[in-house]
């Protein structure tokens, strides 16, 4: 698959390495040579130094014969229009990162598919969707919904009040239990489980389950004594946390913590009386005292630097919050974050490369996840009519090794997968794929 990527800014040199590690045929293009000298020297793609809007350098770049356009640089304006640009110059598919909000509304989508450009990204839109997921739970760290919540992954760190420490997978998640455990990160190690297996303290261990039996695996996991959240400080007020308020469920009350009065005059401006804007600083402890930490169920840091953001939310955890999430953009302090305990880590690259990735896919695709504390690609496939994986049960299927299938949904009824469950053609299936080329995975549904 041949693919251009234009822009070498934080979104795009992620895609581009995420992609690279698949053997894709990749071309990244920007115009500051800086951008591009680092990468171009340790991953197998081809660079240009050359404008997306420049006809020239587009054609010199393939795209009449380009499977797949994204268009990523920090100007909006430039995205649509190199897309409009590649569409009409052969490219198959095309996405733009865009900065408004209103274009991503599913009606205003179709105006831009008219124009050529097959997808829109807002960022910030993933990233808050993201927040409030993680928000709705205490107790997990992640959690991924297929067809609205029939089917369940949740992210859970192990603690000594789970119940289901050091015992054989196979005892404990059997065909008959209602739920799967689909992978295990311990420590720096990320292994997909077979059933002699063990779950051990302070595993992050993602559980497949259906929606009824959530409360089941919160007893079991030992979470019953974490409270849900009902107040929230966020701290930082950019588009993100602004976005994130907005989705809040009622029942939640959110104060913004922001340094700069020109943005909390338009934060108030956007949230009216709904919620309460702040003037200082979240790492202050003194305000953070004042304004009801100890009260406060969740913290959430979405500042523009890494460091503040785990610093600020290892602060909250020393004054009693259980539940901390963080902006971490950086990937060289994602593991350092996962380390400290910090909780939910937000990444908006991996997000949007997920959400782009799904695009290269021939396969019908309805959901794909990157998630980056197991490095592991977690997708939602729909298998064609006789598709490879429709012929034998699953435990003749012979899937590839770090490839395991969680659960699917039929007729909208979320179910697991056991050795004897034979898949059909139109059901929705969860794959968890660890070091895995999903290209490779996607041949057993076509």
């Amino acid at each position: 698959m041949k693919i251009i990527i234009a822009g070498a800014y934080a979104i795009g040199t992620y895609l581009a390495k995420l992609l690279s590690r698949n053997m894709q045929d990749i071309v990244l293009m920007d115009e500051d040579p800086e951008n591009l000298e680092k990468i171009s020297s340790e991953y197998d793609l081809l660079t240009m130094e050359c404008s997306p809007t420049n006809i020239k350098g587009l054609k010199e770049a393939g795209v009449e014969h380009t499977d797949l356009f994204i268009a990523v640089t920090p100007s909006e304006s430039a995205n649509i229009a190199s897309c409009v640009m590649a569409h009409q110059l052969g490219a198959k598919k095309t996405v733009a990162r865009v900065d408004n909000p209103e274009y991503v509304e599913e009606h205003n989508k179709e105006l831009f598919r008219q124009m050529g450009i097959s997808d829109i990204i807002y960022p910030e839109i993933l990233a808050a969707k993201d927040i409030i997921n993680g928000l709705k739970m205490s107790w997990v760290r992640q959690r991924w919904d297929v067809h609205d919540g029939a089917l369940v992954m949740l992210g859970i760190k192990l603690r000594e009040t789970c119940e289901i420490l050091d015992r054989p997978l196979k005892d404990i998640s059997g065909p008959d239990d209602p739920y799967h455990v689909v992978a295990i990160k311990r420590n720096d190690e990320t292994i997909i489980p077979g059933g002699n297996d063990t779950l051990q303290l302070y595993d992050l261990a993602y559980f497949m389950t259906t929606k009824q039996y959530i409360p089941y695996i919160r007893k079991i996991v030992g979470k019953e004594h974490y409270v849900d959240v009902q107040n929230v400080i966020f701290m930082g007020g950019g588009k993100t946390a602004a976005r994130a308020v907005k989705m809040l469920p009622e029942y939640m009350n959110a104060k913004i913590i922001e340094q700069k009065p020109t943005r909390c005059e338009i934060l108030n401006d956007i949230f009216s009386e709904d919620r309460l804007v702040i003037n200082g600083d979240g790492r202050d402890i003194g305000l953070l005292q004042e304004e009801g930490i100890r009260h406060t169920q969740a913290f959430v840091a979405l500042t523009s630097n890494a460091e503040t953001n785990i610093l600020a939310c290892l602060t909250a955890k020393r004054l009693g919050v259980r539940k901390t999430v963080a902006s971490v953009e950086n990937f060289d302090y994602v593991n350092t974050a996962d380390g400290l305990d910090i909780g939910t880590i937000i990444n908006k690259k991996a997000l949007a490369a997920s959400h782009i990735y799904q695009m290269m896919l021939d396969a019908n695709v309805a959901n794909v996840k990157f998630l980056m504390s197991i490095n592991s690609d977690v997708a939602e496939f729909v298998p064609s009519l006789d598709s490879k994986i429709t012929r034998k049960v699953v435990r003749e299927l012979n899937l590839p090794k770090g490839m395991t299938i969680g659960g699917l949904v039929r007729n909208g009824e979320g179910m697991l997968v056991s050795g004897n469950t034979l898949i059909e053609a139109g059901d929705s299936v969860v794959v968890f794929c660890y070091n895995v080329d999903m290209k490779k995975v996607e041949k057993l549904f076509i």
